[in-house]
């Protein structure tokens, strides 16, 4: 899979792209990573990439131009705005974006970028949550390693991406590892039994109490889906 980021600030990804599972899926090949800068594109000698709003308002838009310009040789990838106006990122989503070959992730910063941008180069908007960032660069990391580490190879045992939160409409179950127990505080006796039934029976009731307690929304899809 290859993955383009589109932004201004092409040194904000050299650190988090370097590490973990994304790292080392560009190391062994999984994963191509490219940066392209806006303002290589940008406009006169102090290479402008934005200006005031039409209509007046606060703050600055980003220009036409250059986002025309940095886009257009990425017409044949999947693009995708990072944006507060768009669809929230879900799991769903997620799957979705690690089927295509190649994705652009757009960067916007100040007020956002000119609509005619979004209605000619973008073929969708996603958003990571109802709050503001300065910029999309940490919510295209977001994106990028979530899809990443569904890609084959990537996670060296695929149970653990097939079995997780949010696939089967509920949260994940408390875990625990050794020791057994610590200053006092023991691991559930269940998990010790070696009795698989008992345990599974455990985990999902975990599930449900976890999934209607801390997030109801969850929980009212789950039981309105089960109930079809």
């Amino acid at each position: 899979m290859r993955i383009s980021f589109v932004t201004i600030f092409p040194e904000y990804f050299s650190g988090p792209l370097s590490v973990g599972i994304v790292g080392r899926a560009i190391d062994t090949g999984i994963v191509e990573i490219d940066l392209h800068d806006i303002r290589e594109h940008g406009l006169g000698a102090h290479r402008q990439v934005d200006d005031t709003p039409y209509g007046g308002g606060a703050g600055m838009v980003m220009r036409v131009e250059p986002l025309f310009a940095t886009l257009a040789p990425l017409a044949d990838s999947h693009r995708v705005l990072m944006s507060p106006a768009g669809a929230p990122l879900d799991q769903e989503t997620v799957d979705r974006l690690a089927s295509y070959p190649h994705l652009t992730l757009v960067c916007g910063r100040y007020e956002g970028i000119d609509q005619r941008v979004i209605d000619t180069h973008i073929d969708e908007e996603i958003s990571i949550g109802d709050y503001v960032l300065a910029g999309g660069e940490a919510a295209a990391l977001v994106v990028t390693e979530a899809v990443v580490r569904l890609l084959p190879g990537v996670v060296g045992n695929p149970d653990s991406v097939r079995h997780e939160s949010f696939r089967t409409g509920l949260l994940e179950e408390p875990v625990y590892t050794k020791p057994a127990e610590y200053e006092g505080l023991r691991v559930p006796e269940v998990l010790l039994s070696g009795d698989h039934g008992r345990i599974e029976e455990w985990r999902a009731r975990q599930r449900e109490e976890r999934t209607r307690s801390r997030r109801p929304d969850l929980w009212k899809r789950f039981v309105e889906e089960s109930e079809r």
